[in-house]
């Protein structure tokens, strides 16, 4: 994705792809653009069963959520 020079998260294009992309990879999460939103009616409903799907604003949240300790199991 993109960030501008402010720290705001700005959106892409290709979101279905991208989507179906980490699941068939086996990704659990995903961190998109909050103004991607919109684009989710493209995907696919079973898609939302496998992947966290994570909307955020701003480079802190995606830090936040990429960085966080992974749960052991």
């Amino acid at each position: 994705g993109e960030i501008s020079l402010r720290g705001r998260v700005l959106p892409v294009g290709g979101i279905k792809a991208k989507v179906l992309g980490a699941a068939r990879a086996g990704i659990d999460t995903v961190v998109l653009p909050r103004r991607n939103e919109k684009d989710m009616v493209d995907v696919p409903p079973e898609i939302f069963e496998k992947l966290r799907i994570v909307f955020i604003d701003t480079i802190e949240e995606a830090l936040k959520i990429s960085l966080e300790p992974m749960a052991s199991g």
